[in-house]
């Protein structure tokens, strides 16, 4: 049993040498350096230190399951996207730039508005915005700097938004925005819609 193995490991380790590639550097007419795996070319062998190499995140094969990082530093291949391995970093600006504070919504938008955040720097890939109307979610978390809102009735609503990160805790959220909205009526005598 002994003399197979070593006799495997010995043919093993010989077709890996006879697989390794030789690195040949050279200088041209120009005075260029130049590197090649050609010994045909000429110039003196190079030594390479064997070079360590790490797949990103993006880059599963096929049946893999990707490992994430946790914030802990620990690594888990559960699948789950809970963490980058960085430490979060404040966001310079988190706020609501449209509509602005106290910004009426006229009778004909029929209640929809488009509500535009600044994210400065530009939002990570792990980290998400969900947006708050009069304190409820309004909306699921997204990786978005706009979001559009909908059939708002009539009156006073106060808009803010949260930046949660990887794993969905809450942290920034912007000043609250105060949105007044009109909306036309039946129960008035001068709605141009009666």
């Amino acid at each position: 049993m002994n003399k197979v193995l070593v006799i495997l490991v010995l043919g093993l380790s010989v077709s890996l040498l006879a697989q390794a590639q030789n690195i040949y550097r050279s200088t041209d007419a120009q005075g260029n350096v130049v590197f090649t795996d050609n010994p045909e070319r000429g110039g003196e062998e190079v030594d390479l230190e064997p070079l360590t190499v790490v797949p990103s995140r993006g880059e599963v094969t096929e049946g893999e399951t990707p490992a994430v990082i946790d914030n802990g530093g620990s690594e888990r291949s559960d699948g789950s996207a809970a963490g980058s391995g960085q430490p979060f970093m404040p966001y310079d600006s988190f706020t609501i730039l449209s509509p602005g504070q106290e910004e009426t919504l006229p009778t004909g938008a029929a209640g929809n508005v488009q509500v535009a955040l600044g994210i400065q720097p530009n939002l990570r890939e792990d980290h998400r915005v969900r947006l708050l109307v009069d304190g409820q979610i309004s909306q699921t978390a997204m990786h978005t700097d706009t979001f559009m809102l909908n059939n708002l009735n009539r009156g006073e609503h106060v808009l803010q938004a949260e930046l949660l990160d990887a794993s969905g805790a809450v942290r920034h959220r912007t000043s609250s925005v105060t949105l007044y909205v009109q909306r036309a009526s039946v129960n008035l005598p001068q709605n141009p819609n009666n």
